[in-house]
């Protein structure tokens, strides 16, 4: 007998099977509707600067016929793949986004999405949308071409030439969905784009996840040092734009800033603007080296021999022979550097087919450096790190160049800058507050030390905050340290990053050691400026009576002013203090005088020195 059950089961395979190509043709059929017609229609979402609430662009996005099931992107581009029209349905979507972008005369920057694939494509012509967005009246700086992996990306060679010729016509490069993406890290480093964009997962509840703090915390820390520009994607409520904003974070995008529209608003809501105007000029920022302990570069300087740029290569090539452990040798003529020479590039010129026969006896010039960093003995370590980032970091390998007042004295080497900038880093995170980030108590006794050591005169300002315990009981801690980081940030600002000193002693306590001459003008700006930023921690009735309610240490309700600001300075002079635990002493006492008048208040011990007659 046949097996009506096996014959059932083939018959539902093939008429699966046939639903499946049928599926599929009609698929087809509207994807190559959707292109033939254009039926695609352009959908813009704004970027603001988190500082201001300034717009600073708009990322095109792109949607099918409301009554397709290509309507998605998602979907659009699965079927586009699966057709092997990827790059035909992505130039459709490009060219739609900038006609309606232009038609709008939408302002600020245009955000393309363009993926890797797309853009590497041989057979697409550099210059094509170049062409087309000058006939459409848009200059190429406003133009971002936002990389968007829809799969790996492999051959990073082609990838590199690709972008660079896009920034050679003027194209600035973004990468979207940082952290997502099959090889995000690797394209930031090898693309170094102007903007990355932190993908919506670690946005999304960022505000009570501590993980998703700390890693765009990462990002924000690797984006300052390599001049990257941070977008935070998918900020959907007010808690996670006050935390993505708080965290330094540059621009921001998402439904609770506005949602994409083929007609996008101009400007954000009042709601939105006032999250971002409030605190505006008090952003977190990095504290300058005058925070930390500064070690000039001259710590680290190696002699070293020197040759004038007359010498020829084969006498510099002798030299290298002779020293095998010789790196590098600077060229100086008449005490002034002019260049460096690498042992390692002059050896594999020489290695090469008649190159020593072409250039042995021609100048050393010919394979010298002369773009090797040259630094002044007194500059910091810190200072001669940026300069090497923002330069070229191949510098590390050449080593740095010493003088002083314009005349050669040594070098320092890229591993022992290196070396000694992480220990400063190390010996800095050990004593900062971790809040503030600010030098703790051993670094500042030091630096009171150094101070009085070398008889420079300095104002010390105990900072002390009143009535911060019940602020805490009643707004959570949370908010506390919001204040906490506020004092910091308004004592740096009125402070003179080149010679004066802020420290953070713990808890709500600071210390500041001007040097300043007008150190008590700096005084009564940090306190106007308190006053007014204060405010916005408080509610609006509480902002009106002057105070809130809160149980004292015996559970009896009080009612508590507002936070206020407590200023004692003390002036060191000869004869007077000889140690930090003087200055202590007598700044603590300084900052109780303080406390005992109402509000934000400072008190100056103005009493004279001590008669040196009269000193013990």
């Amino acid at each position: 007998m046949p097996n009506l059950s096996q014959h059932s089961t083939v018959t539902e395979h093939q008429d699966f099977s046939t639903d499946h190509e049928s599926a599929e043709n009609t698929v087809l059929m509207q994807l190559q509707r959707i292109i033939e017609q254009r039926l695609l229609t352009a959908r813009f979402q704004p970027i603001v600067e988190m500082q201001n609430g300034d717009i600073l662009g708009y990322e095109g996005l792109i949607r099918g016929p409301s009554d397709s099931p290509l309507h998605s992107p998602i979907n659009l581009f699965k079927a586009a793949s699966e057709h092997q029209l990827t790059v035909t349905v992505e130039h459709l979507c490009r060219r739609v986004v900038l006609e309606q972008f232009a038609a709008q005369k939408l302002p600020g920057k245009l955000f393309l999405n363009v993926s890797p694939e797309c853009l590497i494509q041989r057979d697409v012509r550099y210059g094509e949308t170049l062409d087309y967005i000058h006939q459409l009246g848009i200059n190429p700086d406003r133009v971002i071409i936002e990389l968007t992996e829809y799969q790996p990306t492999h051959d990073y060679g082609l990838l590199c030439e690709a972008v660079f010729h896009y920034r050679e016509m003027g194209f600035e490069i973004a990468i979207d969905d940082l952290g997502e993406g099959f090889s995000s890290l690797r394209l930031w480093s090898e693309l170094k784009p102007d903007y990355v964009k932190i993908d919506m997962h670690f946005i999304q509840g960022i505000d009570h996840d501590s993980v998703k703090a700390q890693f765009v915390r990462s990002i924000q820390s690797i984006a300052e040092k390599s001049g990257t520009r941070v977008i935070a994607e998918g900020i959907e409520t007010q808690a996670e734009l006050l935390t993505v904003r708080e965290l330094g974070v540059a621009c921001g995008q998402g439904y609770h800033i506005a949602r994409p529209h083929p007609t996008p608003t101009r400007a954000i809501s009042a709601e939105v603007a006032k999250v971002l105007t409030a605190n505006g000029q008090y952003t977190p920022r990095k504290a300058t080296g005058s925070y930390e302990q500064t070690i000039a570069v001259e710590k680290i300087l190696k002699t070293s021999p020197t040759i004038p740029s007359t010498m020829l290569n084969n006498q510099v090539d002798d030299i290298f022979l002779q020293n095998p452990k010789l790196q590098i040798i600077p060229v100086v003529d008449d005490g002034v550097p002019v260049g460096i020479i690498n042992r390692y590039h002059m050896i594999d010129r020489f290695a090469r087919p008649y190159q020593r026969e072409l250039y042995g006896k021609k100048s050393c010039k010919v394979f010298m450096d002369p773009h090797a960093v040259v630094v002044d003995k007194n500059t910091s370590m810190q200072d001669v790190s940026h300069i090497i980032v923002e330069t070229n970091p191949d510098h590390l390998i050449n080593g740095i160049i010493i003088t002083d007042q314009g005349k050669y004295i040594g070098i320092c080497t890229g591993p022992d800058l290196m070396r000694e900038i992480t220990q400063m880093q190390i010996t800095a995170a050990r004593y900062a507050n971790p809040l503030t980030q600010l030098p703790g108590n051993v670094p500042i006794n030091q630096h009171i030390d150094q101070l009085l050591e070398k008889n420079q005169p300095f104002c010390a300002c105990y900072c002390d905050l009143d009535h911060f315990k019940p602020f805490n009981d009643v707004y959570g801690y949370r908010r506390g340290d919001d204040i906490i980081q506020l004092t910091s940030e308004i004592l740096k600002q009125h402070c003179d990053p080149q010679i004066d000193f802020v420290g953070h002693i713990g808890g709500d306590d600071f210390i500041i050691l001007f040097r300043s001459e007008d150190w008590e003008q700096r005084c009564k700006a940090i306190l106007e400026t308190f006053e007014r930023e204060i405010q916005h921690f408080y509610s609006n009735e509480d902002r009106e009576r002057g105070g809130y309610l809160s149980e004292d240490r015996q559970g009896k309700k009080v009612f508590y002013p507002l936070v206020s600001l407590s200023l004692g300075v003390v002036k060191s002079s000869q004869n007077r203090f000889y140690s930090h635990h003087q200055i202590s002493l007598a700044a603590s006492d300084a900052k109780k005088q303080s406390k005992k008048i109402h509000g934000n208040s400072l008190f100056v011990d103005r009493r004279q020195e001590i008669p040196s007659h009269l000193v013990l």
